[in-house]
């Protein structure tokens, strides 16, 4: 099957807010583990990186200092891979922590849960709006999509922030997505992405970029290919993410 829609944009999100070297040794967690994943993932094929920073006990961190440095070392070493930052609460932070990461940080990209921030959404939003930062709203499901769309028609989400990642399914022990689960969302209305959990992540992913759609892969969402295989690393699901893509568009 040859597709025509655009290659997709690839984002990687390669440890998330949970998972750490139990879950798998080479899942970075350090500085030092984040860097040598963004090169080889940059390499596989993968345009931008989806950063979560650890503290020094490796748990999820919003800590300013953390972020300036490990955006400051991706700038110089990877000046072509793009980088967005998460504000993900994952039940330790706050809105307010959230919004003071994103005041401090100034990041040029960052992804926000529509429904994490409701309660200040005209702020982080006119926040983001204010410095130049680009959101991509996290939509976990079809009342998110609704939520979503009536802070934009009443003016709180600004002009612009369009950009949309629909993920699914949760954050759950065995959780496995499936391709139809796309279908809840709307796909008119800006720019999409998805991002998908268990063994039929890619799958999920060759859909969406059947259907103009762009893409996140990592260890963040799922740690195995499509037979329940684990995967050598990042750049392993990457490379052959983009190779699935590229064999369709061929």
């Amino acid at each position: 099957m040859t597709s025509t829609a655009p290659k997709p944009y690839v984002l990687v999100a390669p440890n998330g807010a949970r998972r750490g070297h139990a879950d798998h040794p080479l899942l970075p967690v350090s500085l030092r583990e984040t860097l040598q994943t963004a090169h080889d993932c940059h390499a596989a094929g993968a345009d931008g990186l989806h950063l979560h920073v650890r503290d020094s006990e490796g748990r999820h961190s919003l800590d300013a200092g953390l972020y300036r440095e490990a955006l400051g070392e991706l700038r110089q070493q990877l000046p072509g891979l793009e980088v967005q930052i998460t504000t993900e609460a994952a039940g330790v932070y706050d809105v307010e922590a959230q919004f003071e990461c994103l005041r401090q940080v100034r990041p040029t990209w960052a992804s926000i849960s529509v429904r994490e921030v409701a309660e200040m959404a005209d702020r982080v939003y006119g926040l983001c709006h204010d410095q130049g930062t680009r959101v991509q709203h996290i939509l976990y499901d079809a009342e998110d999509a609704a939520l979503l769309a009536r802070l934009q028609a009443e003016g709180v989400v600004r002009d612009g922030q369009v950009d949309r990642l629909f993920v699914l399914g949760r954050y759950a022990t065995g959780q496995e997505s499936a391709p139809e689960d796309l279908d809840q969302f709307p796909l008119e209305g800006g720019p999409w992405m998805l991002c998908a959990f268990g063994a039929k992540e890619h799958a999920c992913l060759l859909k969406a970029a059947r259907q103009g759609g762009d893409v996140r892969v990592g260890f963040e969402n799922s740690l195995t290919d499509s037979s329940g295989q684990t995967w050598a690393n990042n750049a392993a699901s990457v490379e052959a993410l983009v190779s699935l893509i590229k064999g369709e568009q061929e």
